[in-house]
C-alpha cells in the first residue's frame, strides 16, 4: 500500500495541494477525480519521483513496484511480440506466460498480423497500447493508469474494465469516463479545495458526500459570522469602560477564533447550451449505398442505407480505424464516397465537432478572436467575449493565445464557436476527449436539451447509455444499423470479440444490415417480429457456417500435431531404451547412430510443441471472434 501524508505541492502563486493526505490499502482500486489542472497528474509524478514536494512525506514499502504507462516511446525489440514479452521476468520464459502476453495484445486491440510488425510501424496510438500492454504484463504491485482509455476503442476499453476488476494488486486510475471509473474502481478520491478526500464506492456517493461537508462547513461558517457579529457589537458598546475591560478582552480574544464570515468559494463548472436553427419537414438527409475507401486503402464503408430524421440521437460506434470519423466527414461533405450518395436536406445547417477541426483553430488568435470568426454578423461579435466566459475563459483568460492552451482548452474553444451559430445537426467526433468529468456533464446535459439532430461518435459509455436512441455499428468488418438504445445493442446483439459459448441466439448472432424503409413519420422503424425473427434464424446459420470453416481446419491441424507429439515421444522412449542396450554391449558404432537419432528426434519434438502453440493461440483466437 502507498501512505501520502500531508502533502503540499505549488507552480508559482497555484497552489495545488495544500495538507493533502490519502491511503490506499492493500487490494484497493482508487480512482482520482478533480478538474482539470488541480494536480492528478502532479500527484502521480511525485509518487514516481518525477516531481518533488513541497512538503509532506509520500511512503512506499520497500520492494513495492510501480507499473506506470509511459507516453514516451523506448522501444528496443524487432517485433510487438518481442517487446511486449521483454517485462516478463527472468523466470516466466514459458509458454504460458507470452500466451499471458498475447492475450493481453489481443484484449488491447492487436490482432495476429500486428504481432509480428515492428513497434515503429505502429500509429501512435498503438504504440501507447503496446506501453500499456507491458505495463499490464510486468504485473507490478500498483498501477498507476493517467488516462489509460485516451488512446482506446469502446471494444478496448471493456476489455481493460474486465482486466483491471480482476487485478490482484493495487489500482490508482484517473480517467475522464464517470462510467469506467465506477465500474473498474473500489474507491473514489478526489481532489478538492487542495486537499484529498476518499470514500468506498463510485464518484457520485464522493460527490454525495462532498456536497454535505460543504452545506455543514458553510452553515458552520454562517453561524460563526453571526456569533463573531455580536461579539463585535458587545466589544464595541463596553469598549471604553474601565470596569468591562476584562470582559472585553475576553470577546476579542473568542471574535479572532471565529470565522472570517467569508463564503466558501465554489469551483465553476462548465455550463452552456446549444442553439437549434429552425428545420421544417423531418428528413434531414438521406444515405444510399455508401461505400468508401481511401486510395489503395480497404473498404471502410459498403453499401450503407440509411435516413437520418429531426430529433434522432444516433451513435456512431466501434473499434478505432473502422470508419466512424470517415462516415462524419462524408456526411459534412469533407469527403466524397467512392459510390452512393449522400443527399442533403436544403434546410440542413451542420455544426462540425472533431479532431481535424480542432488542428484548424488559428493558434496565433486569441480565444476571443477564434470564438469571433465563427460569427458572421459584424454586429453581433461582440458575443464572442460572453461565450469565452461561457466556456471558462472569462476576464484575461478569453486573451489567451490558443497555441499556449491545453487540449482540453483547445476543445472548449471549438465547442465555443459552435455555439456560435445555431444549427440544425450536430456532428461531434469524440467530444469527450481532453474534457473533465464536470465538462462532460454539462455536454450531456446540453445534448439532452438540444432539439436538434446530433450524430456522435464516442466511446464514452455513460454519454451512450444517456444520448442515443440509433446505432451506427461498426463492427466485425461491416457497418450497420441497429435500431434502439446502447443498452439494447448490448442486449441483443454485444460486440462480437465479447460473445462467449453458451450464450442465447440472440445474444451471438450479428446485426442485420437494415436497408430502412419509411414513410417519413416512424424514424425508420421498420418491419414486425416475425420476418426478423426468420432473418435472425439464417444469420445464425451464416454465421455457424462460416464458423466451422474457420474452426474446424484449426482443430483438426491441433489434433495432428497432437499425435505427431505422442509417436515423437514415444520414438523417444524406444531410442533411450536402445541406447541402454548399446552401452551395456558396449557397441560403439550403435551408440553413435542412436545417439544422432535421439538428438534428431529431440529437435522434431521441439518444432511439433512449437507448431502446437501457434496453432493453439491460432485456434483461441478464431474461437474468440467466432464464439457459439
Amino acid at each position: 500500500m502507498i501512505q501520502i501524508q500531508n502533502v503540499t505541492k505549488s507552480f508559482g502563486v497555484q497552489v495545488l495541494l495544500d495538507g493533502a493526505s490519502l491511503l490506499v490499502g492493500d487490494h484497493e482500486r482508487v480512482g482520482l477525480v478533480g478538474r482539470n489542472g488541480c494536480g492528478k497528474s502532479t500527484l502521480f509524478k511525485m509518487i514516481l519521483g518525477q516531481e518533488c514536494l513541497d512538503g509532506g512525506s509520500i511512503d512506499i514499502p520497500k520492494k513495492y513496484t510501480l507499473g506506470y504507462l509511459q507516453q514516451h516511446l523506448n522501444f528496443t525489440h524487432a517485433t510487438v511480440h518481442e517487446e511486449a514479452c521483454s517485462v516478463l521476468k527472468p523466470n516466466e520464459d514459458g509458454w504460458l506466460e507470452e500466451h499471458k502476453v498475447e492475450a493481453i495484445l489481443f484484449g488491447l486491440g492487436f490482432d495476429e498480423e500486428s504481432m509480428h510488425k515492428s513497434p515503429m510501424l505502429l500509429s501512435g496510438g498503438f504504440q501507447i497500447r503496446l506501453n500499456l500492454a507491458k505495463v499490464l504484463a510486468s504485473e507490478p504491485d500498483m498501477l498507476l493508469l493517467d488516462e489509460p482509455t485516451n488512446y482506446l476503442d469502446i471494444v478496448s476499453m471493456r476489455w481493460l474494465s474486465r482486466f483491471l476488476r480482476n487485478w490482484k494488486g493495487e489500482v490508482l486510475l484517473i480517467t475522464h469516463d464517470h462510467h469506467f471509473m465506477d465500474e473498474v474502481c473500489t474507491h473514489t478520491a478526489g481532489i478538492h479545495r487542495h486537499k484529498i478526500r476518499k470514500v468506498k464506492g463510485t464518484v457520485e456517493k464522493l460527490r454525495e458526500t462532498i456536497a454535505e461537508e460543504e452545506e455543514v462547513a458553510q452553515r458552520t461558517q454562517e453561524n460563526e459570522a453571526k456569533k463573531k457579529a455580536q461579539l463585535e457589537q458587545v466589544i464595541e458598546r463596553f469598549r471604553y469602560k474601565a470596569a468591562k475591560a476584562a470582559m472585553v478582552q475576553s470577546k476579542i480574544k473568542a471574535a479572532a477564533k471565529l470565522a472570517t464570515g467569508e463564503r466558501l468559494t465554489h469551483e465553476r463548472n462548465l455550463d452552456f447550451s446549444f442553439t437549434e436553427a429552425p428545420f421544417p419537414g423531418k428528413r434531414m438527409l438521406q444515405i444510399k449505398g455508401l461505400s468508401f475507401a481511401y486510395d489503395g486503402g480497404p473498404e471502410l464503408i459498403t453499401d450503407l442505407t440509411m435516413e437520418v430524421f429531426k430529433g434522432d440521437r444516433i451513435a456512431v460506434i466501434g473499434p478505432n480505424g473502422r470508419g466512424k470519423t470517415t462516415l462524419l466527414n462524408l456526411i459534412a461533405k469533407e469527403l466524397q464516397p467512392t459510390a452512393g450518395e449522400i443527399s442533403h436536406n436544403p434546410n440542413l445547417q451542420i455544426n462540425y465537432f472533431g479532431q481535424t477541426n480542432i488542428n484548424r483553430l488559428n493558434l496565433d488568435n486569441t480565444v476571443e478572436e477564434e470564438i469571433a470568426t465563427a460569427i458572421e454578423e459584424v454586429s453581433q461579435k461582440s458575443r464572442a467575449r460572453g461565450l469565452a466566459g461561457l466556456m471558462m475563459f472569462s476576464g484575461d483568460a478569453a486573451l489567451k493565445k490558443v497555441k499556449v492552451l491545453s487540449g482540453g482548452e483547445r476543445s472548449r474553444v471549438l465547442l465555443g464557436k459552435i455555439l456560435a451559430s445555431a444549427c440544425n445537426m450536430l456532428l461531434l467526433d469524440e467530444p469527450t476527449n481532453h474534457l473533465d468529468m464536470e465538462s462532460i456533464e454539462s455536454l450531456i446535459d446540453a445534448l439532452e436539451d438540444y432539439e436538434g439532430t446530433a450524430l456522435v461518435v464516442t466511446h464514452d459509455e455513460e454519454l451512450l447509455h444517456a444520448f442515443a436512441t440509433r446505432l451506427v455499428v461498426f463492427d466485425g468488418g461491416k457497418c450497420r444499423i441497429f435500431e434502439g438504445t446502447y443498452a439494447d445493442f448490448l442486449e441483443k446483439v454485444g460486440w462480437a470479440s465479447e460473445k462467449k459459448p453458451g450464450g442465447t441466439e440472440s445474444a451471438n448472432i450479428k446485426v442485420s444490415n437494415i436497408d430502412i424503409q419509411t414513410d417519413g413519420g416512424n424514424n425508420g422503424a421498420t418491419g414486425n417480429a416475425a420476418p426478423r425473427a426468420k432473418e435472425d434464424r439464417k444469420a445464425r446459420a451464416d454465421y455457424i457456417a462460416e464458423r466451422s470453416k474457420v474452426i474446424k481446419p484449426l482443430e483438426k491441424k491441433l489434433a495432428q500435431i497432437e499425435a505427431d507429439i505422442a509417436k515423437a515421444e514415444a520414438l523417444g522412449g524406444e531410442l533411450e531404451a536402445k541406447l541402454v542396450t548399446a552401452s551395456e554391449s558396449g557397441d560403439g558404432n550403435a551408440i553413435t547412430a542412436i545417439a544422432k537419432d535421439m538428438d534428431d528426434n529431440k529437435k522434431a519434438v521441439d518444432s511439433l510443441y512449437e507448431a502446437w502453440e501457434k496453432t493453439s493461440a491460432e485456434l483461441e483466437s478464431a474461437k474468440d471472434k467466432y464464439p457459439i
